[in-house]
């Protein structure tokens, strides 16, 4: 009941959770700033302004367009191709926002590989991620989904006690959405693409992974806010409890066990 005193999460799940709750905060601070810069999406190896986008995002760039420098010929001979260079008015310098955004993709990868260890050592993804027989059914599934769209969702327990639909998009989130943003955006690192060019080859070229690694950030986006919603939904003073001292009631301690179910 939401009543009883229960266990929380465990100290590295807590640690884990926060550090990639910042690292997640500045990627999507800073990628969006990134994004306003070229916001068209394409897919193969290169694309620019003069070739059509898979996806054209309704965002404000960061830029406007200033007209073109003069004109210079590339022969003396009449008729000769021009080139041209475009003048551009920056009100938004983001420099520094590149920088700040491949340090934050570190600290995910740092906490994301030490997650991925210590989940597997205790046994956490076993216990907690990995649905349970007793909710592998159509029936079962489909009362969670009904009760979720229903906003019927259960008090919080303060721990890892998860349903069917939090075990599924749970691993969906750390073996699907995080790893394909991770290796995507290392895909468009020039110095990585270059050491590794079957980066390039597997994605389908530089704008392609550029393309996948937005998607993978919009998912993980969805995820964010539904996930928030939730907690709140469920409780929230008792899930921030739980995630952030390790107990679901004021003055109660938590052993830290291996995560027991």
């Amino acid at each position: 009941m939401a009543d009883t005193p229960a266990a929380g999460h465990t100290r590295w799940v807590r640690v884990c959770h926060w550090s990639v709750t910042v690292s997640v905060v500045l990627l999507a601070f800073t990628g969006v700033e990134i994004l306003m810069v070229h916001p068209r999406l394409y897919w193969g190896e290169v694309g620019n302004d003069l070739t059509p986008p898979l996806i054209e995002l309704p965002i404000s760039r960061n830029h406007r367009h200033g007209g073109w420098a003069n004109q210079t010929p590339f022969f003396a001979s009449s008729g000769s191709p021009l080139s041209a260079s475009r003048t551009y008015d920056i009100f938004n310098q983001n420099g520094w926002g590149r920088s700040l955004h491949f340090l934050a993709g570190w600290l995910l990868v740092v906490t994301g590989a030490v997650y991925l260890l210590a989940g597997v050592a205790a046994g956490h993804f076993r216990r907690h991620l990995v649905p349970r027989a007793s909710q592998m059914s159509v029936a079962h599934f489909g009362r969670e989904v009904s009760d979720h769209l229903r906003g019927r969702i259960p008090a919080a327990t303060g721990g890892p006690q998860y349903g069917l639909l939090q075990r599924v998009t749970y691993l969906g989130v750390v073996f699907v959405a995080v790893p394909m943003l991770i290796v995507t955006g290392l895909t468009m690192a020039p110095a990585v693409a270059a050491a590794f060019p079957i980066l390039l080859t597997v994605f389908g070229g530089h704008q392609s992974a550029r393309t996948l690694h937005f998607l993978a950030f919009a998912g993980l986006m969805l995820f964010a806010a539904v996930h928030v919603a939730m907690v709140v939904k469920s409780g929230f003073t008792r899930q921030m409890r739980a995630m952030t001292v390790g107990h679901t009631e004021p003055g109660a301690r938590t052993p830290e066990l291996a995560s027991k179910p």
